[in-house]
């Protein structure tokens, strides 16, 4: 038996778009299924009920969107996606490609405990931290 964490990110109508983009960035396989395959109608029937990204990295992002009839997203998270490990080549691509059209808060640049470390809010909304391991000596 195994147990895994991965982020459920919630959008307010372009998850699709938002999975599409993070498709992009990480690579892997996206798998949608739609209210509208559950019975419900009308704008909201086009809505992600479900959305999943599954990375050959091993990464996994779900998300969905909010129809009429629930509680949209909240308007201030708490919670940020971190990359972190020592493959400086994929995280930097990954870094680029989230930076498309990202508020940078912090760029991916060497910090005092010697690892490089960077910090964006995505075009979606989506925060995201970025620490490539240094040399420790």
């Amino acid at each position: 038996m195994s147990i895994r964490l991965n982020p459920y990110l919630q959008f307010s109508n372009n998850t699709a778009e938002a999975l599409d983009f993070y498709k992009g960035v990480l690579g892997g396989e996206v798998v949608i299924s739609r209210f509208k395959e559950y019975g419900t109608e009308g704008a909201d029937g086009d809505l992600v009920m479900h959305g999943q990204l599954e990375t050959d990295a091993g990464f996994t992002i779900m998300a969905a969107d909010t129809p009429s009839f629930m509680s949209g997203p909240a308007k201030e998270s708490n919670i940020t996606v971190s990359l972190s490990g020592d493959d400086s080549d994929a995280l930097r691509r990954y870094w680029q490609g989230l930076s498309d059209g990202a508020n940078v808060s912090t760029p991916l640049e060497k910090q005092m405990w010697g690892d490089e470390f960077g910090q964006l809010t995505d075009k979606y909304g989506v925060g995201w931290l970025v620490n490539i391991s240094g040399s420790q000596s």
